[in-house]
């Protein structure tokens, strides 16, 4: 029997939308391989790293202040394409940048843009989503992002390599792939970029924003494209309309009302503890980390190479269970793996151990956080709000999630000389008890409901 959906219009959608997320992937992960090599021609102190590596959270941090308003006002699409432009010019001005101040303001630059993207992009993919496969398709998102850091990680070994035996003769080429090849590694994100912009135009606005937005017979086209009939698309729009009742229009003071007050906590809760459980003090300073654990220069970025591996196929596997298995089920079982591959290292390093088992407890950890957290962080933030503050709530979360990242980016050069390696992954280890114990307590089970059912659970509009 013929699907009354049509799936492969609602994928399209949804593939172009996550693209965001590989640039966001790439742009977050690609500075891991160029810390050191800025830090020795600019004579960088590990502060001074810190804030290389974290500089772009900066920018992230505007970016998802900003997003959910501009989206909720310009709208889904074009809010899209204000991030692809962003990452255009930042990759651009980070090949050509003349000294380390200027790289820092480019790499804020690409830091709004994966704002941007981190708010706008699950936004788009869960309005557009059929319920029956909805955590599918905002998991593509999740898929880019850890597909666009295993790019990252695989260019910058390619380059590196390049950089050793390659010969160019242009004296300008010769800086930015061979002397000071960590330009064409940051560099390198505008190609993508430029793609994503492209396929932007290809796709309609959300639909359930433009209901919001009174602009009911555009909804109404589109959703009779993902329905295929006109009465299914109707019916769409009466059910969105239903929960937004009288109050059509983006309204911030729907964000204090008890029930949603209390889900953009929870969210907010949740997108902190996520990033001081250490998943993005591996993905930025793992090379680094490996070296700590006495791995050469290749053979640390080879190591990421194989850490970025696992994060995208974990995040496959992901994908085909995350809407038959629950958030909830993933998140219990996902962070006792962390807490237990954690452990694992904190020995490895205490017992001062100087083998390549390091490589697997790693690549253990990462399994673990990229079948429960990482997978389903964007897909509960995308789906816990009213349609009507969507982006505004979301962007909420995002700031705080980015600020969180910033925080622990910027501090784990130093915390590894202070506290120790060993230290800071106990920290982390400690990290997932408070995140596991707000998943059990506090939030509902997600899985197999309609964006207006999980906005009913929050408001009790039964």
């Amino acid at each position: 029997m013929k699907s009354k959906e049509n799936v492969g219009y609602v994928f399209f959608l949804a593939i172009v939308a996550a693209f965001g997320g590989f640039l966001f992937g790439y742009d977050t992960a690609v500075i891991s391989g160029t810390i050191s090599k800025v830090g020795d021609l600019f004579h960088l102190s590990s502060i001074q790293q810190g804030w290389l590596g974290s500089s772009a959270i900066v920018g992230s941090i505007a970016g998802a202040l900003c997003a959910g308003f501009i989206s909720d006002y310009m709208g889904r699409k074009k809010t899209m394409i204000i991030a692809a432009i962003l990452f255009i010019v930042s990759g651009f001005g980070c090949a050509i940048s003349a000294s380390f101040a200027q790289l820092i303001i480019w790499r804020i630059v690409g830091g709004i843009g994966i704002g941007v993207v981190s708010v706008v992009s699950p936004v788009y993919i869960s309005e557009i989503a059929i319920t029956k496969c909805r955590g599918l398709l905002v998991a593509l998102y999740q898929l880019a992002i850890t597909i666009g850091i295993l790019a990252s990680y695989y260019i910058n070994y390619l380059l590196e390599n390049f950089s050793h035996t390659g010969e160019l003769g242009n004296t300008l080429m010769h800086q930015i792939f061979i002397s000071e090849v960590w330009r064409s590694m940051l560099g390198m994100e505008s190609l993508p970029a430029i793609l994503f912009l492209i396929l932007v135009f290809f796709i309609p606005e959300s639909p359930r924003w433009m209901i919001i937005k009174d602009k009911i017979s555009g909804a109404s086209a589109i959703l009779s494209r993902i329905y295929r009939t006109k009465e299914d698309a109707d019916l769409q729009i009466k059910e969105t309309l239903s929960t937004a009742g009288n109050k059509k229009k983006s309204d911030f003071s729907v964000i204090f009302q008890a029930g949603i007050k209390k889900a953009v906590i929870i969210g907010v809760c949740i997108a902190i503890l996520g990033q001081f459980m250490g998943v993005n003090a591996v993905i930025y300073y793992g090379p680094e980390m490996f070296k700590s654990a006495h791995l050469s220069g290749g053979d640390s970025l080879f190591a990421q190479v194989l850490v970025g591996l696992v994060n995208m196929l974990t995040t496959v596997l992901a994908m085909f269970i995350i809407d038959r298995l629950g958030r909830k089920k993933l998140i219990y079982f996902g962070v006792s793996g962390m807490i237990l591959s954690l452990i694992l290292i904190v020995s490895y390093y205490l017992t001062g151990a100087q083998n390549y088992s390091i490589v697997i407890y790693f690549m253990l950890y990462i399994f673990f956080q990229a079948v429960s957290i990482s997978a389903i962080v964007w897909v509960l933030l995308s789906e816990m709000y009213p349609t009507r503050v969507r982006g505004v709530a979301m962007s909420i979360a995002s700031f705080a999630l980015w600020a969180a990242n910033f925080i622990i980016v910027l501090l784990t050069p130093v915390l590894f000389e202070i506290i120790s390696p060993a230290g800071l992954f106990i920290m982390f280890a400690v990290m997932c008890l408070p995140y596991m114990f707000i998943m059990w307590k506090y939030v509902p089970e997600t899985a197999g409901k309609s964006l207006e059912e999980i906005e009913r659970y929050w408001t009790k509009d039964k």
